[in-house]
């Protein structure tokens, strides 16, 4: 009885930590502008928070995986901050729920903005 209890334990926890994680996601950098910083907020909400990049850029190119669990406002939007000019861009409607990979894609002279999504 003791090894069962304690088994089934062991599967809440493993399944209470992956359900946490499963907002996690890879955002790729393919504007083709390095990105000095990386902001995520719930869409429709003014308060963009922190610069989750910190002191690094993202260069055009790169990678970063970025922790996420906020798993009750799914649909998050992204701002970025460019690191050769400081111009803002916006991509919005994301559900950080649902995808494990974003692509950013971004025209400066158009200012269209796009996203592959995984």
């Amino acid at each position: 009885m003791f090894k069962k209890s304690m088994v089934l334990g062991l599967l809440a926890l493993c399944c209470t930590v992956s359900f946490a994680a499963d907002a996690d996601f890879t955002l790729v950098n393919r504007t083709g502008y390095a990105l000095n910083e990386v902001y995520i907020s719930p869409t429709k909400m003014d308060n963009w928070g922190s610069d989750r990049l910190g002191r690094n850029q993202l260069a055009n190119g790169a990678a970063r995986k970025f922790r996420f669990g906020d798993t009750k406002h799914c649909e998050q939007d992204i701002k970025v901050v460019f690191a050769d000019d400081s111009s803002e861009i916006e991509w919005e409607g994301l559900n950080l729920c649902e995808l494990d990979k974003i692509t950013l894609k971004y025209n400066r002279k158009t200012r269209e903005v796009s996203a592959e999504t995984e």
